[in-house]
């Protein structure tokens, strides 16, 4: 568990700069550009990244064996460019440079977000890791919340002022890992997976480890069901998270410009607002971990879903600041119960060997669910109006539950 808190200055770093990104990039482009789908599409190219890179990373990270371990040395070269150019972002002095920084920096978080995540069941037994997701999704709720809070002041001080200041505090995680957290040391299992046999059936010479098809096969593989064949269930969780991740990304990313446009809030009120969210999920985090493990994993998603389809048509309607800054707080809650458990349910599927692999799974639904949906939700915001944001989240939202029911298992 000391490890587990430890690693959490990693997942710390990542939510702070992401809670700032969407928080505050959205307002820069608006300043170039008037359609909300756009804007949305442009909050997207972090999750090309996602889809296309990560599960690379992921995979290559598997067979990785330096004297730093076999995720370090991503965090080692990825904390500090992300650190640059997140600290450039607030910098520029045109559109062709705001998406350069953004570019930038995008494919530099790209290098060790997914062996980041991998570290924590490398070092975690399987009966602790849900309890370990929901400690390093605590740290992760905090950075989240520094964002919100913190960074809005400073950002009414200087634009530049949350970004610089995330990029000092990016830099200080990873000296905090570097020195506490030793993959040969630490790790449950240390021994780089060897490669597989030219003669393997599985194995295509030349083939890049992380194309969509290969990983789908290693789904086939790892993601073995307990009473259905196994293409079924395993695309209908895959669906589910989908689904989930398409609602959250959708309001994450178009909240600030809801707020701003449709409810006439300030753009610190806006950040401010989301710190409601992020307080709640941080305080969830760890019972929702312990609730998972005792009752089931699925079972408390199950609750997690159904509470944010019904909170979130409720939110469309709402336009007193405090009264919606109190139903974000109660989601804050529900989302702890999908988010904490959500990651543990894929791997928990799975051999301990071949981590990195689910966790590109995992990361190829919720890129895609992340591409999609701010520029959907963005472009039915430019038909609709920005009321209908919350209409589509509690749809999505609606779907994973759908696709959920049919996935069966033990966990």
């Amino acid at each position: 568990m000391k490890k587990t808190w430890l690693l959490g200055f990693g997942f710390f770093s990542i939510s702070l700069v992401w809670a700032l990104y969407n928080a505050f990039v959205p307002l820069f482009l608006k300043k170039f550009l008037d359609s909300a789908a756009i804007i949305g599409f442009m909050m997207t190219l972090d999750n090309y990244f996602g889809l296309f890179l990560q599960p690379i990373i992921g995979r290559i990270s598997d067979k990785t064996d330096t004297k730093w371990g076999r995720r370090m040395p991503y965090l080692i070269i990825g904390m500090p460019l992300a650190a640059l150019f997140g600290a450039l972002i607030p910098l520029h002095t045109s559109y062709s440079l705001l998406i350069t920084f953004m570019i930038l920096m995008n494919l530099s978080m790209s290098l060790y977000r997914a062996p980041t995540v991998a570290l924590m069941p490398d070092i975690t037994p399987p009966h602790k890791q849900t309890q370990a997701n929901g400690i390093i999704n605590l740290m992760g709720g905090l950075g989240s919340i520094l964002a919100f809070t913190v960074g809005s002041k400073l950002y009414d001080q200087h634009i530049a002022l949350p970004f610089l200041s995330s990029s000092v505090l990016t830099l200080i995680s990873l000296c905090v890992l570097m020195i506490f957290i030793r993959e040969r040391r630490d790790a449950l299992e240390y021994t780089p997976v060897v490669k597989q046999q030219e003669q393997d059936q599985n194995h295509v010479p030349g083939r890049v480890w992380g194309r969509a098809h290969t990983l789908l096969n290693a789904a086939k593989r790892e993601l073995k069901p307990y009473s259905l064949e196994w293409t079924f269930p395993t695309i209908m969780l895959l669906g589910a998270i989908f689904f989930w991740f398409f609602s959250y990304q959708g309001v994450e990313a178009l909240f600030t410009l809801y707020a701003t446009e449709r409810l006439d809030f300030t753009d610190t009120e806006a950040s401010m607002s989301l710190a409601f969210f992020s307080v709640a999920f941080v305080a969830a985090a760890i019972p929702a971990g312990f609730l998972g493990a005792k009752f089931g994993k699925k079972q408390i998603i199950s609750i997690g879903v159904v509470g944010l389809i019904i909170l979130f048509f409720i939110i469309a309607f709402v336009k007193d600041i405090t009264i919606l800054r109190s139903l974000l707080l109660v989601s804050g809650v529900f989302w702890a119960c999908i988010n904490i458990n959500s990651y543990p349910y894929v791997i928990s599927l799975g051999k301990q060997s071949s981590i990195g692999t689910r966790t590109g799974i995992y990361y190829i639904a919720s890129s895609l669910a992340a591409l999609t949906s701010p520029p959907l939700m963005g472009l039915v915001i430019d038909l609709l109006g920005y009321a209908s944001l919350f209409y589509v989240a509690a749809g999505g939202m609606l779907l994973a539950l759908c696709s959920l029911s049919f996935v069966r298992s033990k966990s």
